[in-house]
């Protein structure tokens, strides 16, 4: 079974990238829209972004709780800008109230200027280390030990939670890392190692790397990948609507962001722009995976397109790979939540958290009835 998860777009949405056109203003009300659609549509989850452009994912999590039923959050942890014993109780404390809805994204960082904005100045593997020292920590907390550690960047004494979480023995790690040392930190400490869309034969050799990092350690790792989609009936429209995506994108703007992004240190992120190169002529990289969206934005930079069996058959051959998490996202995040759950849900043995209204019994009309009378004919397609 998959666990499909959608995104909540707390540093901005819009109907296209690179513009005010279509634009939307991120309040309380938009996001509660998106969440109580990912919730009431079956989704596992909501990824909430973290940095400083974004809303912060801890708030913006607490204040959803109340307006969600079964829908989790994969809320950041940020080694070296948080106190992994601070971080521990704010965890245990969102994991209690939520009933065990809480999950957690490691997040190391990967752009030196952000990260000395927030007072961290380490390099980039000495980011890894101090994370390695934070999880070390967190994660005996979190069990329900006292901890005295003394490391290279950290140091308690006696630190324990009082007050524990739901989950045991914590909610699930997640966690994201493409360089040697992020890999040898996952490969330790997390549950789930994420990946961006890259190419099948690429997330393929990081899955077998991995495996073969953690059997060393005694452990076992599932597998988790962060994928934009752009989906309709037609392929036809479904690239059509991948074109008028980036359709306001100026090549000064591809320029602009090409080169904040040589700043980074994250090889992650460096993966990502070498899919496109900040070119427009060849973005698709592999069927149906399009690069268009890496040439503004950082992180995710590629989407699935195609119509729904193309798409499904592109998440079966990742699943295939042994993924079973996929964290999706569409722009605007509020249609598109329905208009995949609408065209792929049917397609994929997902793991939902909701009551999906095509089971047994009667839950509503599914469409609008006709002439006030006749309901509409199920699942015809033009």
């Amino acid at each position: 079974m998959l666990n499909l998860l959608w995104f909540l777009p707390t540093h901005g949405d819009g109907r296209y990238l690179g513009s005010t056109v279509g634009g939307r203003t991120i309040t309380f009300g938009y996001l509660r829209q998106i969440a109580q659609a990912a919730d009431e549509l079956g989704y596992f989850g909501v990824l909430l972004p973290t940095g400083r452009s974004c809303a912060d994912s801890w708030v913006v999590a607490s204040s959803l709780i109340s307006a969600t039923t079964r829908l989790r959050f994969l809320v950041a942890v940020r080694p070296g800008i948080q106190s992994p014993t601070v971080s521990a109780r704010m965890a245990a404390t969102l994991d209690r109230l939520s009933e065990g809805r809480l999950l957690i994204n490691v997040v190391t960082g990967g752009d030196p200027v952000e990260t000395r904005a927030d007072g961290l100045f380490l390099d980039h593997d000495e980011r890894y280390r101090l994370t390695d020292e934070f999880l070390a920590i967190w994660r005996r907390m979190l069990d329900g030990d006292t901890v005295t550690f003394t490391g290279e960047h950290l140091k308690v004494e006696g630190a324990k939670l009082l007050v524990p979480g739901w989950q045991r023995p914590h909610p699930p790690l997640y966690f994201g890392g493409s360089s040697p040392a992020g890999q040898s930190v996952a490969a330790e400490h997390v549950d789930l190692y994420l990946t961006w869309g890259e190419p099948p034969a690429q997330v393929a050799e990081k899955i077998a790397a991995m495996r073969a990092l953690a059997a060393a350690r005694g452990r076992t790792l599932r597998f988790g990948i962060r994928l934009h989609v752009i989906v309709r009936e037609r392929g036809a429209d479904a690239w059509a609507a991948a074109d008028d995506l980036i359709r306001y994108v100026s090549d000064e703007q591809v320029a602009n962001a090409q080169r904040t992004f040589a700043r980074f240190d994250s090889v992650g992120q460096k993966r990502m722009v070498g899919l496109h190169r900040g070119r427009r002529d060849e973005l698709e990289i592999s069927p149906n995976l399009w690069a268009g969206i890496g040439l503004l934005r950082g992180g995710a930079g590629t989407a699935l397109v195609g119509d729904p069996d193309a798409v499904a058959a592109r998440i079966e051959e990742y699943a295939g790979l042994g993924i079973d998490t996929f964290i999706l996202s569409g722009y605007p995040h509020l249609e598109e939540a329905y208009r995949v759950a609408e065209l792929l849900f049917p397609l994929l043995p997902q793991q939902a958290t909701t009551v999906q209204s095509d089971r047994a019994g009667f839950v509503s009309p599914f469409g609008e009835i006709m002439a006030n009378e006749s309901y509409p004919n199920p699942k015809v397609r033009v």
